[in-house]
This record gives C-alpha cells, structure tokens and sequence, in this order.
C-alpha cells in the first residue's frame, strides 16, 4: 500500500511541477515585453522573456526535433518509473526530472513554430548566468537529487558491517 501511495503523490506532484510551469510561462508571455527585462532583485535577479529553440545554454538551436524527441522518451520513461518505486527518495527525481521534461515538451508542441519545433519560454535570469524556466530548475534539482541519491544515500546502504555492527 505504501508503494501505491508514493506513486499517487507522486503523479500529483508531477502533475502541479508541469502545471505551476505552464502557468508561469502563460503570465509571461501575456504580460512581459520580450525587450525588456524587468529587475526583481536589482541586476542579479529580473524576468527576461525569450524563446529558446534549443536546450539549456541555447546549445542545439538547429536540434529542437531531437530535444522534443528526448523529452517524449524522458517523460514516458519518468512516469513508467514512478510506478515501480517504493520510496520518496527512489521517486523524487523521477518526480522533478518528468515534470521538468514534460513542461519543455509541452512548449516544443503547442508553441510556434509548430508541433515538435516549437520555442520553449524561459524567463528567470541570475546576473549573467544562463536564462531559464520551471521546468529547467525542475530538471536540474532532479539530476542534483540523483546524484545525492547514487552517491550518499546508496553507497550508505552498500557498505559492509565493520565489527560490532549489523549490516544494512
């Protein structure tokens, strides 16, 4: 039953990842100028409107049926996931990792140019550090949580029992 629970939350969770970044994207593009940025914290924080053909960086401008392709294959493979997992921990950056690719896929088919060419929206801009979106942060705090996951949680789990002590 635990495991079911987890998967439900889980696809919730997913489910309002996908729609706080569709949400964002839509007050964006209703209500800022693509020419002008609009400082939050000064020059170290504004929303700046573009629309991005290509991945993070702009990397792959000329790719955006490739990227759409990755982000179709990503998200199917993240929810197919979820439902295989027992923990918060297994599903978290399944969670964010889907959620994220999901959100860009759904700009690449509904924005223009058209389906599976479209522009994705980013808009949240640190000083001069790369512009990005929900589902972007979404993404990278997925890959981070992985990362943790793999590299502290795992190797805990894997290391023998010295004297006196019960193996995990």
């Amino acid at each position: 039953m635990k495991s079911q629970r987890v998967t439900v939350l889980s696809l919730v969770l997913l489910m309002v990842i996908v729609g706080v970044d569709q949400l964002t994207k839509w007050l964006v593009v209703e209500n800022l100028d693509p020419r002008t940025s609009y400082p939050i914290i000064g020059e170290w924080f504004r929303l700046f409107l573009i629309r991005n053909p290509g991945a993070a960086f702009s990397f792959g401008v000329d790719a955006t049926i490739v990227f759409s392709i990755f982000q179709i294959i990503a998200t199917v493979v993240c929810v197919v996931t979820l439902f295989r997992v027992r923990s918060w921990w297994a599903a978290a950056p399944a969670v964010l990792i889907g959620a994220g690719a999901c959100g860009n896929l759904l700009d690449r088919i509904f924005r223009s140019p058209g389906a599976l060419h479209g522009h994705v929206v980013d808009f949240f801009s640190f000083g001069s550090f790369a512009i990005f979106n929900v589902a972007d942060a979404a993404i990278t705090v997925g890959v981070v949580v992985y990362l943790w996951f793999i590299v502290v949680v795992d190797n805990k789990e894997q290391q023998p029992a010295t004297d006196g002590e019960v193996a995990r």
